[in-house]
């Protein structure tokens, strides 16, 4: 079964363009089902029936997991029994009359002006290279509303201070150019005048991560 777990990762990351993230709790999710099928004496997840998925999916409600998860684990056994029928390796679906855990949403609530002044500032307690880092990764999520999985993969070229942009590549490769801040644009200048100098210096390697650690690397 963990061949064609394999098997689906692959094909969800190379044609559907799954992130890693995704890829990462997908694969959790579908070895805690491999797992459950085994100590069932179920070695095979082809041989599966809708009742063997079914009481996987009421071991995980016995054991009190979050409907967040719950609605995941779901969909990432639905996903991998579609992709197993699709490509005609099981004749029927076993999880077609399965239907996910609904998730209540709960909108985010947002923190005051003052609160936010608070936050961009206090990286700036500190007068380590670090700090002004902090610092410019903050002003940079506050003025594009990027992803921290975007910001940290970055690199300097993607910066056009010039022009007050940077350009960030999210989810399935797609691409999409952002507006700074004029306080963003200080902020990263500062950065990679001052801060970045001395972090990169820790690295054997020259890095083009726009943002590094204090060993020089992304």
């Amino acid at each position: 079964m963990q061949d064609l777990i394999e098997e689906f990762l692959a094909h969800m990351t190379g044609e559907k363009g799954m992130s890693n993230n995704t890829t990462s709790a997908y694969r959790t999710d579908l070895e805690q089902y491999r797992v459950y099928l085994n100590e069932r004496g179920i070695a095979d997840a082809t041989e599966a029936s809708h009742e063997d998925v079914l009481g996987f999916m009421i071991f995980l409600r016995e054991r009190r997991y979050a409907n967040s998860t719950l609605a995941r684990r779901t969909a990432a056994v639905k996903s991998f029994y579609n992709y197993l029928h699709t490509s005609s390796q099981i004749t029927s679906d076993p999880t077609e009359q399965i239907d996910s855990p609904r998730v209540d949403r709960t909108p985010p609530r947002a923190i005051s002006a003052h609160q936010v002044d608070e936050l961009l500032e206090l990286p700036l307690r500190s007068s380590s290279p670090e700090g002004l880092r902090d610092k410019a990764m903050i002003e940079l999520l506050y003025a594009t509303g990027m992803r921290v999985s975007e910001l940290v993969a970055l690199d300097t070229s993607d910066l056009a201070l010039d022009a007050a942009t940077v350009r960030c590549v999210g989810k399935a490769g797609r691409e999409r150019v952002l507006p700074l801040s004029a306080t963003a644009v200080t902020s990263l200048e500062e950065y990679l005048d001052i801060a970045r100098p001395q972090l990169s210096r820790a690295a054997v390697e020259a890095c083009e991560g726009l943002f590094l650690n204090h060993r020089g690397k992304r």
